[in-house]
C-alpha cells in the first residue's frame, strides 16, 4: 500500500513535470518549423494541460481499468469547474468579455449531453470513442478557422503572445521526445499506483480516478488559472477550463473507448455526468449573466462551486470509507 501511495505521488509529479517539458519541446519544434504563433497557443499549448489526463487515460484504457479512464477524464471536468473555477473566483471575480468563451460554453453543454446520450446503454464502445475523436477533430477545426479569423478576441489573441521557449532545434525535439518517454512512464506508474490503492481499499478505480488521479492530472489547469489571476487576465482562466473541459470530454474519453470498449456503470451517469452536465450549465448560466446580473463568477458563485466540490469529493470518500469498513 505504501509503495502504492508512493507511486501515485511520483506518477503525478513526473506526470505535470514531463507534460510541461514535452509541451515546450513541441512549441519550439512548431516554432522553427513555421507555424504560427497563434496556432501554437491554441494547439499545442492548449493541448499540453491536457496532456496529463490523455496520457493516464490511454494507460488505464490498455491496461483493462476502463473505470480508471472514465474517472479520470469526468473527474476532470468536475475538479476543473468545482475547484478551480471556484477557487479562482473566491480570489477575485472572473469577468467574461471574449465572445469566443460565450460561444464555446453552449457548445460544452451540447458536447457533455452527447456523452450522456452514449452512456444511456451502459458502455463506450469503440465506435462511440471514434465518434467522439471525429467530433473533437471538427471542434479543433472550427476552433483554428475562427481564432485566425478573429484575433482581436481576447481569448484568441493570447496565442500571438505564446511564451515558446527559446531553444535550438535539435534542443527542441530532444525535449519532446525526452517528454513523450516520461509521460508514457509516469502514466503506467500512477496507473499502476492507483489500481493498487482501489484493489487495497476495496474501492472501484472510478473513484480514484474521480478523486485523486482527477486532481493530480488537473494541477496544470490549476497552476494556469492562478497564474491567469495574477496577471488578471479573466478570459484565459475560462478558456483554458473551457478547452479542458472539451478536451476530457472528447480526446480523452474518445481515445480510452477507441483503445478498449469501456463498461459504464450506472452511477457514472446518474451522479458523475449528471454533477458533470448541472456544473457546466451552471457555469453558462454565470457566464450570461442569468445569476447575478452580470456576466461574470462573482466571489459568492466561486464559494457556491467550491461547495459543491467538497461535498461530492466527501460522499466519494464517504464510500471508500464504507468499502474499508465493510
Amino acid at each position: 500500500m505504501l509503495m502504492a501511495i508512493a507511486a501515485v505521488a511520483a506518477g503525478l509529479v513526473l506526470l505535470v513535470w514531463s507534460a510541461d517539458k514535452f509541451v515546450d519541446g513541441a512549441a519550439a519544434t512548431a516554432k522553427h518549423l513555421g507555424m504560427p504563433a497563434l496556432l501554437i497557443g491554441m494547439v499545442i499549448i492548449g493541448f499540453g494541460t491536457s496532456a496529463p489526463e490523455l496520457a493516464v487515460s490511454a494507460m488505464a484504457a490498455a491496461d483493462g481499468n476502463p473505470g480508471l479512464a472514465l474517472g479520470n477524464g469526468y473527474g476532470s471536468n468536475i475538479t476543473n469547474i468545482a475547484l478551480i473555477v471556484g477557487l479562482t473566483a473566491v480570489i477575485a471575480p472572473i469577468a467574461v468579455h471574449s465572445q469566443v468563451i460565450r460561444k464555446e460554453l453552449p457548445l460544452l453543454v451540447v458536447l457533455t449531453l452527447i456523452a450522456g446520450a452514449q452512456l444511456i446503454d451502459g458502455e463506450l464502445s469503440r465506435l462511440d470513442g471514434w465518434v467522439l475523436l471525429a467530433v473533437f477533430a471538427a471542434v479543433m477545426g472550427w476552433s483554428i478557422f475562427q481564432g485566425l479569423r478573429n484575433k482581436a478576441d481576447p481569448m484568441t489573441g493570447a496565442g500571438d503572445d505564446a511564451e515558446v521557449p527559446a531553444m535550438s532545434m535539435n534542443s527542441a525535439i530532444v525535449w519532446l521526445l525526452i517528454g513523450l518517454v516520461l509521460l508514457v512512464v509516469s502514466s503506467r506508474l500512477l496507473v499502476w499506483g492507483a489500481v493498487t490503492i482501489a484493489q487495497t481499499l476495496g474501492v472501484s478505480d472510478l473513484i480514484i480516478g474521480l478523486t485523486i488521479v482527477a486532481i493530480g492530472t488537473s494541477l496544470p489547469e490549476l497552476a494556469s488559472a492562478i497564474a491567469a489571476v495574477r496577471k488578471n487576465e479573466h478570459d484565459l482562466i475560462l478558456g483554458n477550463i473551457l478547452g479542458s473541459g472539451i478536451f476530457n470530454t472528447l480526446a480523452v474519453v474518445g481515445l480510452a473507448a477507441a483503445i478498449e470498449p469501456l463498461q459504464v456503470d450506472p452511477e457514472v451517469l446518474y451522479r458523475d455526468w449528471t454533477l458533470m452536465l448541472a456544473l457546466t450549465v451552471g457555469l453558462l448560466l454565470m457566464g450570461y449573466g442569468l445569476i447575478s446580473g452580470k456576466k461574470a463568477i462573482s466571489r459568492p458563485n466561486g464559494a457556491i462551486l467550491l461547495l459543491v466540490y467538497v461535498a461530492y469529493t466527501g460522499y466519494l470518500l464517504s464510500t471508500v470509507v464504507s468499502a474499508a469498513t465493510a
